[in-house]
């Protein structure tokens, strides 16, 4: 007998400040996965909306021309400056050829090959701020978040734009006030990053130089169509609110490391698994748990669920990337999971694939790398069970991650 379409009515939901969710997504995910295909939540200001729980749907979901980003759905944070406005809409809130054609302009300045050019230039700023932990230590702990994870993606964002050395103090606070999320501190640093940003276009335009923004000065497609200074300008924008990736994925590794301490071991001594490792680890513990939502073009039915034209579709990624119907043992951590097998989807998939992913696996790869082999017996300050992550059901970051460097 074929299957009965339902609407989002009949499926299980999900209450997003429920304790269990927030402590434990990915437990609380999973066990939604294998009730049902689908779930649904509320978000203030969408109402109900549908969440794809297994691998392969969502896979289908994020890929599907039916579903769309909403650009007009966009509504800048409160309390933004007048003049910044231009520059908020990021390529995230973008869809259809506006989408396609600034994908395919600045694409080949983010491929893996240029990431890992640009890792010999990561390196340095890794070394630095890994020699600087010992003097931020209090009674022999160090807070890992502010003193390497938090920082390193600004760093790499400022030596990647060109910003100059003399300006990067400044742009360290500004990367700790978006860090932080939107409220005062968020807004009074956004002309300040604009301003920056603006600058490092115009010095990039009298002289070129190897680096991000020279790039995209240069890239033209085949019609000789080239990005705006304006585009640029939200570009920079778009990478240091993605730098939060790389911040949380660096410190949740790390903390997954420490709490599963045989896998130091094997690091330690197959220094070569590190970019395997770093796949897994963003399967087992990236920060991204829900998708941005789409929204449906027409009625379609997913998962033999009817989701109407107009109602929005998200996708849990703490659901999938553990669904035991890809992934083998998907609840336990395995560094040497074998290559060539399913993608996680921690950086999601389809046409809004991360555009700076292999930027993000680098830099995690290096800071690891780094800091295991400076710190050989680092540990972490306090027991395990009190590392506390925040209460965000959207993205899985911690708090702070106290360590000893002994």
């Amino acid at each position: 007998m074929a299957s009965v379409s339902q609407d989002l009515d009949g499926v299980p939901e999900i209450d997003l400040t429920d304790s269990d969710l927030l402590r434990d997504p990915f437990a609380t995910w999973g066990n939604v996965r294998e009730r049902a295909p689908m779930a649904r939540m509320h978000i203030p200001g969408l109402g109900p909306v549908g969440v794809v729980t297994r691998y392969d749907d969502a896979k289908a979901v994020l890929s599907d021309p039916r579903f769309e980003i909403r650009s007009e759905s966009f509504t800048p944070p409160p309390g933004i400056p007048e003049e910044c406005l231009s520059y908020m809409r990021t390529m995230s809130e973008m869809d259809g050829p506006e989408h396609l054609r600034l994908r395919r302009l600045v694409a080949p300045a983010f491929s893996a090959r240029r990431a890992a050019d640009f890792g010999p230039r990561v390196e340095p700023i890794v070394a630095k701020l890994l020699d600087d932990l010992p003097r931020h230590a209090v009674d022999g702990s160090v807070d890992l978040l502010p003193h390497l994870a938090r920082p390193l993606p600004m760093e790499v964002i400022c030596e990647l734009v060109g910003i100059p050395e003399s300006d990067r103090p400044r742009w360290r606070e500004y990367g700790a006030a978006v860090a932080a999320g939107v409220g005062p501190a968020f807004a009074e640093a956004l002309p300040g990053i604009m301003a920056g940003a603006k600058a490092a276009v115009a010095r990039r335009r009298e002289e070129l130089a190897d680096d991000l923004v020279s790039d995209l000065i240069r890239a033209q497609a085949d019609d000789g169509d080239r990005l705006s200074d304006t585009e640029m300008v939200t570009l920079i924008w778009h990478l240091v609110l993605a730098g939060q990736t790389p911040t949380n994925l660096i410190a949740n590794a790390v903390e997954a490391l420490l709490t599963n301490p045989q896998h130091l071991v094997t690091l330690r001594e197959e220094p070569a698994l590190m970019p395997r490792a770093v796949e897994e680890l963003m399967r087992w513990t990236g920060p991204q748990l829900l998708t941005v939502p789409r929204y449906a073009r027409e009625d379609a039915e997913v998962c033999g669920t009817q989701v109407r034209k107009g109602q929005p579709i998200t996708v849990s990624i703490a659901a999938v990337n553990r669904d035991p119907r890809v992934f083998t043992e998907p609840d336990r951590l395995d560094l040497g999971r074998a290559a060539g097998g399913p993608g996680h989807l921690g950086f999601a998939h389809g046409p809004h694939f991360c555009l700076g992913a292999s930027l993000a696996r680098v830099q995690t790869e290096l800071a690891l790398t780094a800091l295991l082999r400076r710190y050989p017996k680092l540990a972490l300050a306090a027991p395990p069970e009190d590392v506390r992550h925040l209460p965000d059901p959207g993205t899985w970051r911690l708090a702070s991650l106290p360590v000893t460097l002994a």
